[in-house]
């Protein structure tokens, strides 16, 4: 598969991780030139500082993990993470209002945050598909279309489970060819990788994006 690394956010989302760690990533990202990286918000400085002058973006995450947080705080975590150097944030939808039927607020809290940084960051909206039926996997997709999100994104590696590609493949058909589809959680090895891009993946969050690109299987957890 051509281009292989440049479909991958190179991620480390552990509350564990440490700056050696977060380094690492950022010079392995540098070197096999990834899309990304992705970090929690308090290394995008550290990142961008790493990645300055590369075709590499930072990738940061907000209201993550559980979506929960208010709209306004979402709101100041995409703002302060452009201003410390991220060019790409991926933010978790508020599942509880997904699942009481409250879609205007759900749509709501995502065009905020693609509001605040249209033009400077793209904006990945995380659906957490192991916590939703169908049904609302493609009402938030749409909802997530409408609110002028750049991508809808499967998970965030932190619920009962990861990325399937009956759900990228139901994701695609539901957002249509213009928008980007983000396969995320225990996607490891070459092969998942490429069932994934095959079903409509235009961007892969994995920790394994090393052992993905050079077709290994990798063991790493994301």
């Amino acid at each position: 598969m051509q281009n292989l690394a440049k479909y991958i956010d190179h991620t480390l989302l552990k509350p564990e991780a440490t700056k050696d760690q977060i380094e690492k990533l950022a010079v392995e990202a540098k070197e096999h030139s990834f899309a990304s990286v992705c970090v929690n918000p308090h290394w995008v400085s550290r990142c961008a500082e790493i990645l300055q002058g590369t075709d590499v973006k930072v990738c940061t995450v907000i209201g993550f993990p559980l979506g929960a947080t208010t709209t306004e705080t979402k709101v100041y975590e995409t703002k302060q993470a452009i201003q410390n150097g991220a060019t790409e944030v991926d933010m978790v939808i508020n599942v509880g209002e997904l699942k009481s039927g409250n879609d205007a607020f759900v749509k709501q809290d995502i065009e905020a945050v693609v509001k605040e940084a249209k033009g400077k960051a793209l904006t990945k909206v995380i659906i957490e598909t192991a916590l939703l039926t169908d049904e609302e996997k493609v009402r938030v997709c749409k909802l997530a279309k409408e609110a002028g999100a750049d991508f809808v994104k499967t998970s965030t590696g932190f619920s009962s489970g990861g990325a399937t590609v009956a759900d990228i493949t139901l994701m695609r058909q539901t957002v249509g060819p213009e928008m980007g589809v983000k396969a995320s959680g225990g996607v490891r090895d070459f092969e998942t990788t490429k069932a994934m891009i095959e079903a409509g993946a235009t961007r892969i969050g994995a920790s394994a994006g090393i052992d993905i690109v050079k077709g290994k299987s990798g063991s790493s957890d994301y």
